[in-house]
Parts: structure tokens; C-alpha cells; sequence
């Protein structure tokens, strides 16, 4: 069983930077694609980034050209580079993984509280 485990979350102020981290471990880990997700206080849960074992990217509108996601295939890592960070980014953040092909985000980690304060 695959579990991912987040790390980097905090406190900081409008306009500053935070990187996330996730490190999945277990027996025979094999994620497909992997993303984050976050979910902010009376929100749905979004998705806000993922990107495949090759390399390919997508984002939400709401992170585009603010957030980088980057991934280590051979460490098990995935990273989320948040700059220009802005108070309507507060949210707790999970790292999330796709184990197959089948598109289901399938294995979550704990979540990580990221605070923007202004």
C-alpha cells in the first residue's frame, strides 16, 4: 500500500513564497500521475496541479504561472513551488497520486495547512 506524506505547509505573507513537498512510500510504489489538491475553509476541494511521469503539466487557472509542480520519478517525489502567493491561496493542501491508468485519484495523503496572511 502506497502512502504519501506531505511536508512545507505555513505561514506566510501575501506576495511571499512556500514549497510543498510529498514523498510516497511503501512496497512497489508505482504512481502514474501525480498532483495536489487543496481545499480551502466552506470550499469543494480542487484540484490545482498534476503531472504525469513524463513530465506534463496542467494547472488551474486560479495557480497558472504563480505555482510549479515538479516531480522525482526515481525518488517517489513530488514538489508544488507556490510564489506570488496570494490570501485566497489559504487552504490545506494534499498531495494526491493515480496508481493506474485508470483516471481516479486514488491514494491522498494527510493534507498540509498552507496560511496566507495579508
Amino acid at each position: 500500500q502506497v502512502q504519501l506524506v506531505e511536508s512545507g505547509g505555513g505561514l506566510v505573507e501575501a506576495g511571499g513564497s512556500l514549497r510543498l513537498s510529498c514523498a510516497a512510500s511503501g512496497s512497489d510504489v508505482y504512481i502514474n500521475i501525480m498532483g495536489w489538491h487543496r481545499q480551502a475553509p466552506g470550499e469543494q476541494r480542487e484540484l490545482i496541479a498534476f503531472i504525469t511521469r513524463t513530465g506534463t503539466t496542467q494547472y488551474a487557472d486560479s495557480v497558472k504561472g504563480r505555482f510549479t509542480i515538479s516531480r522525482n520519478n526515481a525518488e517517489n517525489t513530488v514538489f508544488l513551488q507556490m510564489n506570488s502567493l496570494k490570501p485566497e491561496d489559504t487552504a490545506v493542501y494534499y498531495c494526491t497520486g493515480q496508481s493506474s491508468l485508470v483516471p481516479m485519484w486514488d491514494i491522498w495523503g494527510q493534507g498540509t495547512q498552507v496560511t496566507v496572511s495579508s
